[in-house]
């Protein structure tokens, strides 16, 4: 009889990933064990570092790296440095310097083959949109390939390849733990705010807005096409949810409605279900 492996999947969405921390207490209070971790964008660093310490302590670390974090953390806008990228032509509105920092502060390993499950970090090659899965080197520069926004942020070099922000082409990176050998695939998407009533303010804000709705399309995709291939549980995003993929100020409030909420989903078999969720599929939300 085969061996089963477990692959925890961790999606993109920006300060949506405040999410995952409250789903990870929940999974790791239920006892639920892998084998494997596979993340992409925002998700990426999540999972790094629950990779390195997959357990209570490590999602409590985790909580207050998320608690303190700020939108300048990792969006540092500066006018003058905007005008002058845009009139020498490069290519990027933000530096990396900040989210360079925030990354070197938030992890506690150095290569990704220290931490103690596997961990794998999807990214794409800008040239010809193949996806680029890095599994072991320099974590820091792993996740700053995984993270560059085309156009918000410049590309990461690694070994003679240009890398950009994993999520263009697969946010919810199921497809990579299926091909890692995954025989059942735990996902942990972010959502999509449902419930907002204006778009986002700003270029990148609705860039990031945009992103996301493309990448919450992905996950129903995969999960339709990948599920003949192994066994995959989807947790429920939060819905409705009125929060911008931008607003950094909710990261508390989103963690415990998602730990709330994935400890429901725990109890009522969650674990053993299959298909699409509702909160991921097309829906809209009527108040007043």
């Amino acid at each position: 009889m085969p061996t089963e492996k477990i692959a925890l999947v961790f999606a993109g969405g920006g300060s949506l990933g405040a999410v995952q921390v409250g789903t990870l207490h929940a999974l790791v209070e239920g006892g639920v064990t892998f084998d494997l971790v596979v993340g992409a964008s925002v998700g990426a660093i999540n999972g790094a570092y629950f990779a390195a310490r997959p357990n209570a302590q490590g999602v409590s670390e985790l909580a207050d790296f998320w608690r303190d974090l700020r939108k300048t953390d990792v969006f540092p806008f500066s006018l003058v440095d905007t005008v002058m990228g845009i009139l020498h032509g490069r290519g990027h509105l933000l530096g990396t310097w900040a989210l360079r920092h925030l990354v070197h502060r938030s992890l506690p390993v150095e290569l990704i083959e220290e931490t103690e499950l596997p961990l794998h970090i999807v990214t794409i090659i800008l040239l010809n949109d193949v996806e680029e899965l890095l599994s072991s080197g320099h974590a820091e520069q792993a996740l700053l390939a995984c993270a560059p926004i085309p156009l918000v942020f410049p590309f990461v070099q690694i070994g003679g390849k240009f890398l950009v922000d994993g999520g263009v082409a697969s946010n919810t990176p199921i497809a990579s733990a299926v091909v890692l050998g995954a025989t059942r695939v735990i996902v942990v998407p972010t959502g999509f705010g449902c419930a907002s009533t204006s778009p986002p303010k700003g270029l990148v804000a609705l860039a990031l807005h945009t992103l996301n709705l493309m990448s919450m399309r992905q996950v129903v995709r995969d999960i339709k096409l990948y599920s003949p291939r192994a066994a995959i549980h989807v947790v429920p995003p939060l819905c409705p949810l009125d929060t911008s993929v931008f607003d950094f100020n909710r990261a508390g409030k989103l963690a415990q409605r998602a730990y709330e909420s994935t400890e429901l989903w725990i109890k009522e078999d969650g674990l053993f279900s299959f298909g699409v969720p509702h909160r991921l599929q097309e829906h809209t939300h009527h108040f007043g």
